[in-house]
């Protein structure tokens, strides 16, 4: 194994732990997302509710108005009714009195039905306070319970950028800047074993002139397909790294 990838297995998997926290964090950040989005949704529903029923109010308020208005008209005709010797003048004002009478009950009913849709919008909005009232209730909790991750990973990612920054030192810079922008593109392993004669980072056949390569350890072997770079996996090859670590707690699990 080429002896410059050694410190740098040791970095990837410090990087590695790092990538699934921050997807981690990622995935709590958007529940907090959506927790508020939802009490946004509530709230804009209330609003928009609100603002109907009170439209609602305003139209009654002119139709008792106009009721108010036309029942004065009614008693006007009544009265003058009274006072006409002219049969004439006494039928004209009985048929104003008739379509005044109409118009107060078509006004009614258009009252009645508006006061019936209302009284359903206002039942409407009582559920919406109901569920803006429990959803805050219950994301209080989840929130708490959210921030808490949250905050633990920032911990744990600290603690991880500590070890990484404890072995970076022992890097080459010029072998590190490739392997640190082989991570941006690919947010994985970059540095991988070959097995079997293929890449563990893609999965595609390799020639026996490159596995070849990679057995002698003598510079750096990039995939010819994926451009990870190649580590031949014998155990005496990533003795002292974490790679070795995990690869012998793998064979006491199996035995």
């Amino acid at each position: 194994m080429y002896e410059g990838l050694k410190p740098l297995l040791d970095i990837q998997e410090l990087d590695i732990k790092m990538i699934r926290l921050m997807r981690v964090k990622k995935q709590r950040k958007s529940e907090l997302k959506q927790i508020e989005s939802l009490r946004v949704e509530l709230r804009e529903q209330l609003s928009l509710k609100e603002e109907e029923i009170g439209e609602l109010g305003k139209h009654i308020d002119v139709l008792e108005e106009k009721f108010q208005e036309l029942k004065e008209k009614y008693k006007k005709f009544e009265s003058q009714q009274g006072s006409v010797k002219k049969v004439e003048e006494f039928n004209a004002l009985t048929k104003e009195m008739t379509n005044t009478e109409r118009e107060k009950a078509a006004i009614e009913t258009q009252t009645s039905n508006i006061l019936d849709k209302k009284n359903a919008e206002e039942e409407i909005l009582e559920k919406i306070k109901e569920s803006l009232s429990a959803s805050e209730k219950s994301s209080k909790e989840l929130e708490k319970e959210i921030l808490s991750s949250i905050g633990k990973i920032n911990k744990e990612g600290q603690q991880l950028k500590n070890e990484r920054d404890s072995v970076i030192g022992k890097a080459d810079g010029e072998i590190l800047q490739i392997y640190e922008r082989l991570l941006r593109n690919k947010k994985d392993r970059v540095i991988v074993p070959i097995e079997n004669r293929t890449c563990s980072g893609c999965h595609i056949a390799l020639t026996i002139q490159h596995e070849n390569l990679v057995r002698k350890g003598e510079a750096v072997v990039f995939c010819e397909h994926c451009s990870r770079i190649h580590y031949w996996q014998e155990s005496e090859a990533v003795e002292g790294t974490t790679v070795a670590t995990r690869r012998r707690r793998r064979r006491t699990v199996k035995t």
